[in-house]
């Protein structure tokens, strides 16, 4: 004998979106989707990789400016056939903030298998805190009278 299982109810217009919602992430324009990002420092260099699956490499563009690596890409597909034609397109843009000792002289991006990964060179931090000598005046550590 199976014992039933209680789901628990949110309400009515809590499943009420849900239903709504589902059909129409489909047709939502891809501008309105991140895409997926991971980042790590490997051997020296930041990594940053993509999800960027069924994208051409020629349509994506990166740039680097003033600490801000962006990744714009756009998708353009078309399948057609006898008596139909299906499309999908829109675009993505992702702006990431630098370490503040990135290189942005040395940039290298690949692109296999729908994951783009850049990487950028790091300079060896410096240790940024000096001291500063405390200079005394003239005839201040003399008693006064």
């Amino acid at each position: 004998m199976s014992v039933p299982m209680r789901r628990e109810s949110r309400g009515l217009v809590p499943d009420l979106f849900d239903l709504l919602e589902a059909p129409m992430a489909a047709l939502r324009p891809m501008a309105g989707q991140q895409m997926r990002l991971e980042d790590y420092v490997k051997d020296g260099r930041y990594v940053l990789r993509a999800e960027l699956p069924g994208i051409d490499p020629d349509d994506v563009e990166i740039s680097v400016s003033n600490g801000v690596l962006t990744i714009h890409a756009e998708r353009r597909h078309e399948e057609r056939q006898a008596h139909r034609t299906e499309f999908r397109y829109g675009a993505f843009t992702r702006s990431v903030v630098l370490p503040p000792n990135a290189d942005e002289n040395d940039v290298k991006a690949t692109y296999d298998k729908g994951i783009l990964e850049v990487s950028v060179r790091l300079a060896e931090e410096r240790e940024e805190r000096r001291r500063i000598p405390i200079e005394e005046k003239p005839g201040a550590g003399q008693p006064q009278s």
